[in-house]
């Protein structure tokens, strides 16, 4: 589709009318921001939905509770999860692990050889 740049001027003198008349036409039905070819591409022309402060308030207020139970049932079911920690070694405990195996492996150097 090779257009010369009559054609080209032309089409994009129509395209800035039809831009005119979308943002008019919104203007008029009351659809707030008029949508553009270009903003149609990216969805960038698309209202965003608002909530009010009140609405963002209850919200939050519920997923709060919400969260508040889950942790409740956790802890009381759990069995005191927060109060024993796993895993964890004490540096005596540690000393002694490091030192056996150590002479584990110095065993095993003087036997290889």
């Amino acid at each position: 589709m090779d257009l010369s740049l009559r054609q080209l001027e032309q089409a994009v003198s129509i395209r800035r009318q039809i831009d005119v008349l979308e943002r008019r036409f919104a203007g008029l039905v009351g659809g707030g921001r008029a949508t553009t070819s270009a903003g149609r591409k990216t969805g960038g022309g698309r209202r965003r939905r608002t909530m009010s402060a009140a609405t963002r308030a209850k919200i939050a207020a519920a997923a709060r509770r919400r969260w508040a139970r889950v942790r409740g049932k956790r802890t009381a079911g759990g069995g005191g999860t927060k109060t024993r920690r796993r895993g964890r070694m004490s540096a005596a405990a540690r000393k002694k692990l490091s030192d056996m195996m150590k002479a584990r492996w110095a065993a095993r150097r003087r036997a290889g050889k």
